[in-house]
């Protein structure tokens, strides 16, 4: 992701969004349940999320799964 420009890093974080990645929303990553608390974002070469467990305290970085990064790509390549 580093190799990116940033509008493209902003325009596949709009659409991680759109997934239902944005604040307040409900995921279910890795197994467990959290609430996202922040807008996506880029980090350690991929898309994160700062997340609270549903069943804890405190908030923590998620990163998402690769999955849903390439599932950004493919849409954007059949656009093209």
């Amino acid at each position: 992701m580093n190799s990116l420009n940033s509008s493209v890093i902003e325009e596949i974080c709009a659409r991680v969004k759109q997934l239902g990645y944005e604040p307040s929303k409900r995921i279910r990553l890795y197994g467990e349940e959290f609430e996202v608390v922040s807008d996506p974002f880029p980090e350690a070469g991929g898309i994160a999320v700062n997340v609270k467990l549903k069943n804890g305290p405190g908030t923590r970085v998620v990163q998402l799964p690769a999955t849903v990064l390439q599932s950004m790509s493919g849409k954007r390549s059949k656009a093209a």
